[in-house]
């Protein structure tokens, strides 16, 4: 039997950056517990070139990798194109962009990218940005509520909002976390710092940018961050 997945190498706000990725990749161990996992924006521009670059890098490391894309990352052509290309080459890739995969020991991976917004007249846009209506979101991920409990782990590219951030944050993505009850939740941090907090039953990571953070490696029974891997 497999080895449950444990350990998430997070990486936020890769923004094409593929010099000082595969620097962090390189000091990542291959382990069949653990998988690297990217949050935000992944290219420097939205170019198939951009995300090409990037998800092949990624594919060279020979890790296990799960990642949603960054409000920037448009179009979504581009995104979806270079995304299953880089799948039919290298099979331990996966983008879980509105969908779902599993990792090793039949932990759940699930998220959506871009910009959640809650108001649900929001125009959704995949051309200049990547742009979501909440509704869209909770579509996306309902079929979630079908399938049995597995241990779960989601990734969002917009943070959620919960008691100390005011009104920053989105209440779509809070009600999500709150309605499928993921063991952790891996965002973006707003600013340099990587933290952890607890929402209902989940803990949120918010990981700082790869420019700034590297790779940060996170339990995901516990939602404890155990190290960081800098790439400066």
């Amino acid at each position: 039997m497999a080895s449950r997945l444990r350990l998430v190498h997070a990486m936020a706000n890769v923004r094409g950056d593929v010099e000082r990725l595969t620097e962090a990749l390189r000091e990542l161990p291959v382990d069949d517990a653990a998988a690297a996992v990217l949050v935000g924006d992944i290219s420097s521009d939205g170019s198939a070139d951009s995300f090409r670059e990037v998800l092949r890098a990624l594919g060279e490391a020979g890790l296990r990798v799960f990642w949603v894309p960054g409000p920037n990352d448009a179009p979504v052509t581009n995104y979806l194109r270079e995304s299953y290309n880089v799948e039919v080459v290298f099979p331990k890739l996966r983008s879980v962009h509105g969908t779902f995969a599993f990792g090793p020991g039949y932990v759940l991976v699930a998220g959506i990218g871009g910009e959640i917004v809650d108001d649900p007249d929001a125009a959704r846009e995949e051309i200049e940005r990547l742009r979501y209506p909440g509704w869209e979101a909770e579509l996306r991920l309902k079929p979630l509520a079908e399938l049995d409990e597995h241990p779960r782990l989601f990734l969002f590219s917009t943070r959620p909002r919960h008691k100390g951030q005011g009104e920053q944050g989105s209440q779509t993505v809070a009600e999500l976390i709150n309605t499928y009850r993921p063991r952790t939740v891996i965002v973006p941090a707003d600013g340099s710092e990587t933290r952890s907090e607890v929402l209902g039953r989940s803990h949120v990571v918010e990981v700082a940018d790869l420019a700034a953070a590297g790779a940060v490696t996170v339990d995901i029974r516990s939602g404890e961050v155990v190290s960081a891997v800098s790439a400066s």
